[in-house]
């Protein structure tokens, strides 16, 4: 037997294992090396779900805009989940040599100088800032404009490598939130880490800080945070936050963090030893299970969000983008960043809020779900036939405005207008962000090439059919169900030392199907007159031409709190 065929026998009967941590749940998948053939999975839905109007401890009330988790839900994912997908594999224990995770970005919590969590401590068990930040809590919107406008004004050379704008969901947002509104926590607090970092943490026992959520979402540039000075000037007591609660050794995507605690075996049944990968995002650690690693390849996870990642050869300025960081997706290339805020979440918010007794009722005659439903009756009409425009801010804008105080609009409404044209105005809403970030992206010389798409939405083809229409761009699909699991899996298998590269990994365990959809040019040509309505409105209520809907937002924030 030659080395070759040696090794690729070996590979055969090794397997890896990926978890990939949601916003309402957790997924382990078992994958074997040699191919990526995905052998079991489990999901484990979190307890304590989002946190939104009450804190689960205690029934205190929250504020609007605010979403908190419990990061005892996260390892439970790792007692649950994890022997769960390797007894539905068959395989045993002993053959998996790594495992890897991923995490929503921003995703943030404070814990003492161990990694216990503050919500962990009876002193502040019922203290809402002592608990996980998740992603979408967006209540520190105003400290993110004090972050802008001050680092605009001191021309802080970082700015622009985030098209110019920070977000609230950051983690330099949500920490200057909890120093001004509980400065008792904020002393207590000796870490403030990623949710991606901490359960690598509890896994093999060892702190580390990936290189993705510290370039993207920490503010990390050219090897440094922001200097103490600048964030003095947002608050004197913040000065050293960057030196005291995240200076640690930045550890490379696919790096092996440690081997796998003899109580974190436990937890999982696995071997005690086995590599445990440094901590990702679950957007940029779908690329490589989708081949989406070289430059021009844009890939948009489409869940309740849309995250946009795709790599390039040389550093540019997209406006609005989330972030660019050397190394951020693969070594070697600038992983570029942008988003939605709300993409599904908006069409179950429609569903859930919106859909007619009888609609609910014809669905469920026909089998179907209520999206299913609406697609199908959608699907029938013609682009541009019920006289709507819509725009996508349910949640807020991620990009390219980067602003969470704004909020969604439906144009055109008559009394003639039937639930389903509603619907399919949202789903083409969500589709004309999309493809404002692309052209942005075009205009700044990042040109998009090949559009990708990753996540759940990818299985509704009416959905599909509909962004390629409006981005006139053929649409190739992650040919998975488990995306950022698979994504993970090909880093634990880095980790675990059976590929050199993460980029060689994924060229033998990644899948995709190339130009799955393809533009119909009749409909292309209705949705460019719909668009440039949308960029329209876009600029007209995003671009502070008219602020009635931040005004708005303020107005339901006062009378909240009185």
């Amino acid at each position: 037997m030659t080395e070759g065929s040696s090794r690729a026998a070996d590979l055969n009967d090794q397997y890896v294992i990926g978890v990939d941590y949601g916003t309402l749940s957790g997924r382990a998948l078992v994958v074997r090396v040699s191919d990526g053939q995905e052998m079991g999975s489990a999901v484990h839905t979190y307890s304590h779900a989002v946190m939104d109007r009450v804190l689960a401890f205690g029934d205190v009330p929250l504020p609007p805009d605010w979403a908190l988790q419990d990061p005892d839900d996260y390892v439970d994912v790792l007692r649950e989940a994890v022997p769960k997908a390797v007894a539905a594999s068959g395989i045993a224990p002993a053959r998996v040599i790594g495992i890897s995770t991923d995490f929503t970005a921003c995703t943030v919590l404070p814990t003492f100088a161990d990694g216990t969590p503050l919500s962990h401590s009876e002193q502040f068990r019922g203290r809402p800032h002592a608990y996980v930040k998740l992603w979408k809590h967006h209540a520190a919107q105003s400290h993110a404009d004090r972050i802008n406008a001050l680092a605009a004004a001191r021309g802080e050379t970082w700015l622009p490598r985030y098209g110019g704008r920070i977000s609230s969901e950051w983690e330099f947002a949500k920490a200057l939130q909890l120093l001004e509104e509980d400065p008792e926590v904020y002393a207590a607090t000796d870490r403030w880490i990623e949710a991606a970092d901490w359960i690598v943490w509890q896994l093999c026992g060892t702190e580390t800080r990936n290189a993705c959520t510290a370039g993207y979402k920490g503010i990390y540039q050219d090897g440094a945070w922001p200097s103490a000075d600048y964030l003095a000037g947002l608050n004197p007591a913040f000065a050293t936050f960057a030196q005291d609660m995240l200076a640690h050794p930045l550890s490379p995507l696919g790096g092996r963090a440690g081997g796998l605690t003899t109580e974190a075996a436990g937890w999982t049944g696995l071997p005690v030893g086995i590599a445990v990968a440094v901590g990702n995002v679950d957007a940029h650690v779908t690329a490589p299970a989708a081949k989406a690693t070289m430059p021009g390849q844009m890939l948009a996870i489409m869940g309740t969000s849309t995250c946009h990642v795709m790599n390039g050869e040389h550093l540019a300025e997209v406006p609005g983008m989330c972030g660019v960081v050397a190394d951020g997706i693969v070594a070697g290339s600038w992983g570029y960043e942008a988003g939605q805020s709300g993409v599904g979440d908006i069409f179950a918010w429609f569903v859930d809020n919106c859909l007619p007794g009888d609609y609910a009722e014809k669905a469920a005659a026909l089998g179907l779900d209520a999206h299913e439903y609406l697609s199908s009756l959608a699907s029938k009409q013609k682009a541009g036939a019920h006289g709507l425009v819509a725009l996508d801010w349910h949640s807020g804008n991620r990009s390219v405005l980067v602003d969470h105080d704004l909020s969604g609009v439906i144009l055109g409404l008559t009394l003639s207008t039937r639930p389903e044209e509603i619907y399919r105005a949202l789903v083409e809403a969500t589709a004309f962000g999309t493809r404002k970030i692309i052209e942005t992206f075009d205009a700044a010389g990042v040109p998009v090439e090949e559009f990708v798409v990753a996540g759940g939405l990818l299985k509704n083809s009416f959905v599909m059919q509909i962004y390629a229409d409006v981005t006139g761009k053929s649409l190739s699909l992650l040919d998975s169900e488990n995306g950022p699991a698979l994504g993970s899996a090909i880093h634990a298998a880095v980790a675990a030392g059976a590929y050199s590269d993460v980029t060689t990994a994924s060229d033998a365990m990644g899948r995709v199907q190339r130009d799955a959809y393809r533009p119909d040019s009749a409909n292309q040509a209705v949705y460019d007159r719909l668009y440039a309505e949308y960029s329209e409105l876009h600029d007209y209520f995003g671009r502070g031409t008219n602020d009635v809907l931040r005004r708005l937002r303020r107005l339901r924030v006062d009378v909240s709190a009185q």
